[in-house]
């Protein structure tokens, strides 16, 4: 796994595994966030043994899927709601995890919209 900080509180990775939860939890990430549709990717890790593992280390996770080329407003307001209950650090994931930084950019474009 090879996170990339775009905040002090949120990451975007590629895609992980059951193994990588572990690690991912003793780097100090409090939520997962998958923006992945499961079977996507030939040998892709299912959601639900990604929630299975982060549930057994501590971590709170999230499914987000995001379509490429097709995120929707309700993977914004789901994304919202999940920021808001989230404890961070937080890490998304996707297969490169542009889908996730691009999500993340969104919210953070509306949050600062909602402020003004």
């Amino acid at each position: 796994m090879n996170a990339r900080q775009l905040t002090p509180d949120f990451a975007v990775t590629g895609q992980i595994s059951v193994a990588d939860v572990e690690a991912i939890a003793k780097a100090g990430y409090k939520t997962l966030i998958c923006n992945r549709p499961d079977g996507e990717g030939f040998g892709q890790t299912d959601f639900v043994d990604i929630a299975a593992a982060a549930e057994k280390a501590g971590l709170k996770s999230y499914y987000i899927p995001v379509v490429p080329g097709q995120m929707s407003p309700d993977n914004l307001a789901d994304f919202t709601v999940a920021m808001a209950e989230a404890p961070s650090p937080v890490l998304a994931y996707c297969a490169s995890g542009n889908r996730a930084g691009t999500l993340y950019g969104i919210w953070q474009r509306e949050q600062a919209s909602a402020r003004n």
